[in-house]
């Protein structure tokens, strides 16, 4: 078996448990912050937003200098340090006695994650370029399989055992995730130091064909992470709200939550496969325009079980965007640059986890949980505004150089 092939099931694998271990948290984190005391409405809103965006915030802030270090020492060390710094920050935080340890915990976590998108440069160095889309979005299928079963298992555990055993729980499995890339993943030779390697961020740029696309695609990854992420901090109360006298909210909360990793599974491979057929970046629009219907949709539901349908819907766009954002990278940046491009947007990824956390719970804290469906919506259909030019942009640059006869 070729060695990208081995390297991507092994991969596949580290995310599953990453995934499957960070799921177990993030939707009853606002539970977490409500048992260490924090009990008004607007307050509990802001803290679960902050605890949910501090972690990314210092992620975004360091990532350049992981993707430094990884262009320097290997991205299989990324994926060591990433793997085993999760495991001991999250083992800590399940012995926080209030909610500023809990902050500052989560802040310490941004310095040590990474995992999954070192994990897709890893991948989209080696594989061909004629298979991205489809070894992409198979690898996003591994985190996906964790998101469907972490909140599942997370809200058993913390209905039956407690809240903190769901942290411990998850220290271990990150454990395993660390002993899988240790183990298994081969990274091979890396290329020797080159000039690109040395270029300033503007030079990087000033070497791609479609620059204004690639910044474009960066804003989409961006919006897609923040469309993620508004809606975890209200996920739980929201639910609560409609079920006020729910003795199993930490279930359903989960069972929520997970339902898009479902559907994304089941599409993930497939659009991949046929975005590499019909062209990706169609995909990724109609995805996105699907996603503004269902955000949309979701500020009317009255239920549990209407909003876990319309979830269950926007899983089958959710599976194919940020594949098809990074195959786009792919396609559009030279192999000396790929690496650099993977780290920009990278930093975007981390930016989208803060800004989508703060937004919902700022909107949430103001004006209600609704709102937060209704201004994701917004938000998405903006970007699929901007993305539209960028993409024209690139067909009237295409159309200029065969005019002048460049190739």
């Amino acid at each position: 078996m070729e060695s990208w092939k081995v390297n991507l099931i092994s991969v596949w694998f580290g995310c599953f448990f990453t995934g499957l271990a960070i799921s177990q948290i993030l939707p009853f984190l606002p539970l977490y912050v409500a048992q260490l005391g924090v009990s008004s409405h607007e307050a509990l809103s802001m803290w679960s937003g902050l605890t949910f965006s501090v972690t990314f915030l210092i992620s975004a802030i360091v990532s350049p200098m992981w993707g430094s270090l990884a262009d320097r020492k290997g991205r299989k060390l990324m994926l060591l340090r990433a793997s085993l710094g999760m495991a001991i920050t999250i083992l800590l935080q399940a012995f926080a006695t209030n909610v500023w340890q809990l902050f500052i915990l989560r802040g310490i976590m941004g310095l040590t994650s990474g995992y999954i998108p070192n994990a897709m440069a890893l991948v989209a160095s080696q594989v061909p370029r004629n298979r991205s889309g489809w070894a992409l979005s198979t690898l996003s299928t591994g985190q996906i399989s964790g998101v469907i079963l972490g909140p599942l298992m997370g809200g058993l555990m913390a209905d039956h055992l407690g809240l903190r055993t769901v942290f411990l729980v998850t220290s271990g499995l990150l454990v395993i995730s660390f002993l899988v890339t240790l183990f298994l993943i081969k990274e091979g030779p890396r290329p020797e130091q080159n000039k690109s390697q040395h270029l300033s961020g503007k030079q990087v740029f000033a070497s791609l064909p479609y620059p204004l696309l690639m910044l474009s695609l960066f804003i989409t990854t961006m919006v897609i992470q923040m469309c993620n992420g508004s809606i975890g901090p209200i996920l739980a109360l929201f639910i609560k709200s409609m079920t006020p006298d729910s003795n199993n909210i930490a279930f359903v909360s989960g069972l929520i939550a997970a339902v898009p990793g479902i559907s994304a599974l089941i599409s993930a491979p497939r659009l991949g496969k046929l975005g590499d057929r019909i062209g990706t970046a169609r995909i990724l629009m109609a995805t996105l325009c699907c996603a503004v219907v269902l955000f949309f949709a979701m500020s009317f539901a009255t239920t549990p079980l209407q909003l876990g349908i319309l979830r269950f819907l926007l899983g089958f766009a959710d599976g194919a965007m940020l594949p098809a954002v990074q195959t786009l990278l792919m396609k559009y940046a030279s192999e000396q640059v790929t690496g650099r491009i993977f780290g920009y947007n990278q930093s975007f990824m981390y930016l989208g986890n803060v800004l989508g956390p703060l937004m919902g719970a700022g909107i949430s804290a103001m004006v209600g949980f609704r709102w937060v469906f209704l201004a994701t919506a917004i938000t998405v259909l903006i970007n699929i505004v901007q993305l539209s030019w960028g993409l024209r942009y690139r067909r009237c640059l295409d159309i200029q150089r065969r005019a002048s006869g460049e190739k």
